[in-house]
């Protein structure tokens, strides 16, 4: 009896956070939010401040990975609709001072702009930017998982003259 006392109680010390552990890995995987289609309403009158293109950062990492165009207006960010992130939880969209942003750039540590968290792991989306943002002074825009701290996909940006 003693043996199965103990053998339910290590059960559940290993098993519950192991049982935990895989939930938030597989959930973002077994229930991605649904694509989004955003437009930009106004896209003849704005005008397009920078673009880019979203690259896999770490191509040893199977799991973070992007891909797409991203296009900045003066109060508007737009991931194009060929937008392609792996899934997983509390991904945000960042403006980042750095152009070239690698795995081991302090992203966290750096003055970006946190744009709000991303709606959707693939597809077209808008985010607004604040008033009063220098653009030029962010190159690039950045997928950054807020949960564990990970870089998912940056995009540099290429400024319009």
């Amino acid at each position: 009896m003693k043996r199965f006392l103990l053998g339910v109680l290590l059960g559940l010390v290993l098993g519950v956070p192991a049982g935990f552990a895989i939930g938030i890995f597989a959930f973002p995987y077994l229930f991605p939010p649904p694509p989004v289609n955003e437009t930009v309403a106004d896209s003849a009158t704005r005008v397009r401040v920078a673009t880019g293109t979203f690259i896999h950062a770490d191509p040893s990492d199977p799991v973070h990975y992007g891909s797409g165009g991203v296009t900045v207006y003066d109060d508007l960010l737009h991931l194009e609709s060929d937008f392609n992130v792996g899934p997983g939880p509390k991904y945000h969209v960042y403006l980042v001072p750095e152009a070239d942003v690698t795995p081991d750039t302090a992203v966290a540590d750096s003055m970006f702009v946190d744009l709000g968290r991303l709606k959707a792991f693939s597809g077209s989306q808008n985010y607004a930017i604040p008033a009063g943002i220098d653009h030029r002074r962010y190159g690039s825009v950045v997928i950054w998982c807020e949960q564990f701290g990970v870089l998912i996909s940056p995009a540099r940006l290429a400024f319009a003259p």
